[in-house]
């Protein structure tokens, strides 16, 4: 167990200063980078095969390494981690401060603190609003609309500002790495190999990487834009492409129906193995767990924070039927149990099809084929390998009609839980939150992924894992409008400075 804090060394640390000067970098410094960030279309690998001709993930890496080096932090050692075929990485480090061991009074410390982030975005997607555009930055009322600057472009340069703080304020600290990858938005394949090179796996050589205490992770969301919040939990992902054919060519419907039956009722049966279409539970048992104590209470705790804003912050349809307005409704209005479902229970979500023509070109034809691209969430304690194997056995076999049907994974990872809270972690949060939005620290699992997370788990099973972010009510990261709220990132800066500050 790390020994407590000191006085000393907790009562060094000034909020205000820290808040004015991050406020300054970001005001100065940051959002004029991201703006820059926002315009160029850097979309992970999964979306753009062509990204190493194109260009644009060598063209933000380099862009924000220029800005890292500029900011001149005391013992900086920054590169540009290439490997053959692989996206690029930017890996930064700065060497513990001389005045760290004085206050603890102990021999210099070689734990470290490494923090990540990425730099790869998802697609356009449609639907953003008339004066806004994925890769068009606007500043508007305290948020900058685009895609990626939430999501998570903002770190890197987030990381900088709050190491900056500490040594503006000539505050000790543990030795500190950076990693920022360009492949997350893809499940983060091309970073394992990364971290094997680092860590001097393999070969022999030097561990870069060191004795990780705490990472920061500025990838995840936040319940509001009151306080901080500690993600406790993330979901794992497991994807691929559901094909079914039943003719080789399409055929007039007049002709075919009622003899042929349609690759999209097959595709329905089939589905309905996996996904009672009335509740959306998923039918496999293996696809679910139990959801741990600890994260329950944590569940009504935050439940009750932010009560039915937990459903009612989507931008559901509404519409006027015979003089009234109504709105879509929600799987549940239980809060408890809608945070348990985006958490803990696994979910099916169709993200994309093919075979299917645009409405305008759709004439009366039977088509030969239907697929779907499916996005499976599954609990942080389930195996994301073991689950595509199940689902693909389970959609294969005996298919309707002998109708081919495939089903082709195409990204997995497993999701992930944290570690029990030390108490020096514990306490640093809760000061921080207080200290930099008046409110206690909040506890909060993600129904998203972050594949990182649990390599790290792993590797480092003694690290405390600060993982939190931006993406807060209306953010949409992925979807249209996607913005980052910048009063809340200036302070989460800030927070981030006191957490490295008080490392024991």
């Amino acid at each position: 167990m790390n020994a407590p804090l000191s006085a000393a060394a907790r009562d060094a640390f000034e909020p205000a200063q820290a808040l004015q000067d991050v406020r300054q970098a970001w005001d100065r410094e940051i959002l004029p980078q991201l703006r820059d960030y926002i315009a160029i279309p850097a979309k992970s690998p999964m979306f753009d095969p062509q990204w190493a001709d194109h260009g644009h993930l060598d063209t933000v890496v380099r862009n924000a390494a220029a800005w890292v080096e500029a900011q001149k932090i005391h013992g900086l050692r920054l590169e540009i981690l290439r490997i053959e075929g692989r996206t690029p990485v930017l890996f930064f480090e700065v060497p513990a401060s001389g005045r760290q061991e004085a206050l603890h009074g102990k021999e210099p410390s070689q734990r470290t603190v490494l923090m990540y982030g990425h730099l790869d975005k998802q697609p356009e997607f449609n639907g953003w609003r008339n004066d806004l555009g994925p890769w068009t930055p606007k500043y508007e009322d305290g948020k900058l609309y685009g895609r990626g600057g939430a999501d998570d472009g903002y770190a890197v340069y987030a990381s900088i500002s709050a190491i900056s703080a500490l040594q503006q304020q000539r505050l000790p600290h543990p030795r500190i790495v950076g990693l920022i990858e360009t492949c997350e938005e893809s499940g983060s394949y091309d970073l394992l190999p990364y971290v094997d090179t680092l860590r001097g796996l393999g070969s022999g050589g030097k561990d870069r990487l060191g004795d990780v205490g705490l990472v920061v992770c500025l990838d995840s969301g936040a319940g509001n834009y009151e306080q901080l919040w500690l993600t406790t939990s993330l979901r794992g992902m497991a994807s691929g492409t559901l094909k079914v054919e039943i003719l080789t060519e399409g055929v007039h419907s007049g002709d075919a129906s009622g003899v042929v039956p349609s690759s999209f009722r097959i595709l329905r049966h089939v589905l309905d193995r996996l996904e009672d279409s009335a509740t959306g539970r998923l039918l496999p048992a293996r696809l679910h767990c139990e959801v741990p104590a600890e994260r329950l209470a944590q569940a009504r705790a935050t439940a009750a924070i932010l009560g039915e804003d937990l459903y009612k912050r989507f931008p559901w349809v509404h519409y006027d039927c015979e003089g009234d307005t109504r709105f879509s409704l929600p799987m549940t209005t239980d809060p408890v149990q809608a945070l348990l479902n985006r958490t803990w229970m696994p979910t099916l979500s169709v993200t994309g099809a093919q075979g299917l023509p645009d409405l305008q070109n759709a004439g009366n034809v039977l088509r030969p084929s239907t697929a779907f691209k499916l996005s499976l969430r599954l609990p942080p304690l389930v195996d994301a390998a073991a689950a595509v194997q199940e689902v693909k056995a389970l959609l294969e076999d005996n298919a309707p009609y002998q109708a081919r049907v495939t089903f082709e994974g195409t990204g997995s990872a497993t999701g992930w839980n944290a570690p029990e809270t030390a108490p020096w972690f514990g306490q640093a949060l809760d000061e921080a939150s207080r200290n930099f939005y008046g409110a206690p620290c909040g506890f909060i699992g993600q129904g998203g992924t972050i594949p990182l997370m649990n390599m790290l788990s792993r590797g480092f099973p003694q690290a405390q894992m600060m993982v939190c972010g931006v993406l807060g009510p209306k953010s949409n990261a992925h979807g249209p409008n996607e913005f980052l709220h910048v009063p809340y990132a200036q302070r989460l800066t800030a927070a981030v400075a006191q957490v490295i500050a008080h490392m024991p």
